[in-house]
């Protein structure tokens, strides 16, 4: 990856301060370490159960090296015990654990993981894989070309298990790669045009998965099963082979107990539980500089419990590391409880472009609420309308950044403008530019639409945070003064997007930028109509999405600026021009409060046992990039 220009470095180094892993990673030949057998498996091996340790980890394994300042090397063994909100949360074993074919690392490069070397040539085109060889699935089948060509050939391209075809990460310019097989360990990909998405794809929180266990899934495949084949032919099977095929292969979801997994431990509870237990992972390819074949922690226990309760039950003591569903707001509580239950609060940084943001539907359906929310001045009047310094102070003590939803400090991009820019408290402001719109107001203070309905602004939330509730109220208060009221209605999660998606919704609340600390290298998707996860304006995204199949075509010109910015975004390898690109579109982003932003950088409560070791004491929690916990390498963390 190309580092940032010269002039953003200073800033770079806060990133990598907040992002300093616990150790170091690198490929070293197994045969010049004194590999230790795990004692987890000693037993087994003994019994001939198991190949020994030298037998399970690649010939090259990813050696890991501690730093002092960072972290130590460890001993294996215990359990960790995590509470999770949802039983689909046990995908979080597939986030936190973080192996990748690719990773970011403590500076936010990419650099290889699973895979032992990548090369990019040709502009951006042409990607070269190397896999490390002797490398295993967790149920000790070979990991090799095959397992790339399988999932190219046999699923991306069947028609019957990916009726649309690859995954769009996968088609540049609505076209797919050449997908090549150099050798039992070696793969390439070329596209007709640079494809920048690629790598970081691969390395995210949810990556995009380019491989499958074929060994295991062949059992399920009707090109590869007799038995599939005839009982589709016969008429016996009860449900489609493609549907079967399709619930077995749940690489993300980790569902599946049988499917043979990369990541550092393995999931061995079938749905539905409300208590799964994972266990280590024998052919796990990295070790620690002593010879132990990581994890060091030999199983981890992911108990449900009501997202409501989690706060409370980890101040009791029942989790040994978390910070899922645990807020700024419950710090106090869980610090009064430290030392009776033996565990540290720590706050690290969160890493999204707002904790909380509004984001008025540009493609709801009611045609008057349409033409007012695409207006740019009743977009800057509702920001200028938020008083964030009271929400900062009311509910985070004073520590949040106050400003719109746009990059933060620690990234290289950041701007004071874009920060405050149509960001202050000025209702006076607010109450001309609505005045100017012809927004008057009616009996009792509250102005009206061009129709005549009263200005109620019904915000949608998915009601599972009772943060952004907090935070809805301060601005209702603020609202109210320049004539506006506010309303919260809280649904479902998957209600909340598919309202949205419908155009039924006029304006909705969740986080800001996944990625509020990006480099110039990294994608600017997300402040461009590319995805209709944006609910901002899902149909422009869907529309993008869908190479204009489905949704519609974006029809203001700020999106479309962002859109055409975009695209020449990929179109440039040089580091200067990316970093020129992304300060434009941020300008534009923040002028047109397409997304109104609160504050950001909110401490995120971090709950440690006492004898958890390698946990970072400061750290940035981020979906992309970060996993959360995986950038800083859990399968490190041990109990002393």
């Amino acid at each position: 990856m190309t580092g940032p220009v010269p002039a953003q470095r200073a800033s770079t180094l806060r990133v990598a301060a907040l992002l300093a892993a616990a150790a170091v990673l690198r490929s070293a030949p197994a045969a010049a370490l004194e590999l230790v057998e795990t004692p987890m498996f000693r037993a087994q091996v003994e019994a001939g159960k198991l190949p020994p340790v030298a037998a399970r980890v690649p010939r090259s394994p990813l050696v890991v090296h501690f730093e002092p300042q960072t972290g130590q090397p460890g001993t294996p063994g215990g359990t960790l015990q995590m509470l999770i909100g949802r039983t689909r949360d046990v995908r979080l074993l597939v986030v936190y654990g973080y192996a990748r074919l690719v990773r970011y690392d403590r500076h936010l490069a990419l650099v290889p993981d699973i895979l032992q070397s990548y090369r990019v040539d040709d502009g951006g085109r042409v990607f070269t894989f190397e896999l490390r060889k002797g490398m295993k699935w967790s149920d000790g089948s070979p990991f090799t070309a095959e397992d790339f060509r399988f999932w190219w050939q046999d699923i991306a391209n069947n028609r019957e298990l990916s009726p649309a075809g690859p995954p769009r990460e996968m088609l540049v310019e609505g076209e797919p790669p050449e997908f090549q097989v150099l050798g039992p360990t070696t793969v390439r990909y070329t596209w007709l045009h640079p494809n920048p998405d690629f790598l970081p794809e691969l390395a995210g929180a949810s990556p995009l998965f380019i491989y499958a266990p074929s060994r295991y899934l062949k059992k399920y495949h009707i090109k590869y099963s007799r038995k599939v084949a005839e009982a589709q032919k016969n008429g016996t099977a009860r449900r489609s082979w493609a549907a079967v095929f399709n619930k077995k292969d749940e690489m993300y979801k980790f569902e599946n107990p049988d499917l043979p997994t990369l990541q550092p431990w393995v999931n061995t509870t079938r749905m539905p539980a409300d208590r799964f237990v994972a266990v280590r992972n024998p052919y796990y390819f990295r070790v620690d500089e002593n010879g132990h074949q990581l994890p060091y922690i030999d199983r981890v226990v992911l108990d449900v419990a009501d997202a409501k309760l989690i706060p409370a039950k980890t101040g009791a003591g029942e989790s040994d590391l978390q910070a899922r569903y645990l807020q700024f707001n419950n710090y106090t509580f869980l610090k009064q409880n430290e030392a009776r239950n033996h565990y540290q609060v720590r706050l690290w940084r969160s890493g999204t472009g707002s904790q909380v943001a509004l984001y008025p539907n540009l493609n709801v359906n009611d045609p008057v609420w349409r033409k007012v929310l695409r207006d740019v001045r009743f977009r800057r009047a509702l920001s200028l309308a938020i008083d964030r310094s009271l929400i900062n102070q009311v509910l985070y003590f004073g520590l949040a950044l106050e400003g719109n939803d746009t990059v933060l400090p620690d990234s290289p991009l950041f701007e004071p403008a874009f920060q405050t820019l149509w960001a202050k408290y000025d209702p006076r402001e607010a109450n001309r530019l609505l005045d100017e719109m012809g927004l008057k107001r009616g009996s009792g203070g509250t102005r009206r639409l061009p129709d005549g309905r009263p200005l109620d602004i019904t915000v949608e939330t998915a009601g599972e945070s009772t943060e952004q509730t907090d935070v809805l109220e301060l601005i209702r208060e603020t609202w109210r003064e320049v004539g506006v009221r506010l309303f919260i209605k809280p649904t479902q999660r998957e209600v909340f997007r598919n309202r949205i998606f419908a155009g039924a919704t006029v304006m909705s609340v969740w986080t800001g930028l996944d990625n509020g600390i990006p480099t110039a290298e990294m994608s600017p998707d997300e402040i461009a109509p590319t995805s209709q996860q944006q609910l901002e304006w899902p149909k422009f995204g869907q529309y993008y999405e869908t190479s204009g199949k489905l949704g519609e075509r974006p029809d203001i010109p700020a999106a479309q600026e962002l859109l055409g910015l975009y695209r020449s975004w990929r179109e440039t390898t040089d580091p200067a021009q990316r970093a020129h690109i992304w300060h434009r579109m941020l300008r534009i982003y923040a002028d047109q409060q397409f997304v109104i932003g609160t504050v950001a950088g909110v401490p995120q409560p971090v709950v440690v046992r006492d004898t958890l070791m390698n946990v970072p004491q400061k750290g940035l929690y981020n979906w992309n990039p970060g996993a959360f916990f995986g950038i800083y390498s859990p399968d490190t963390f041990w109990f002393r």
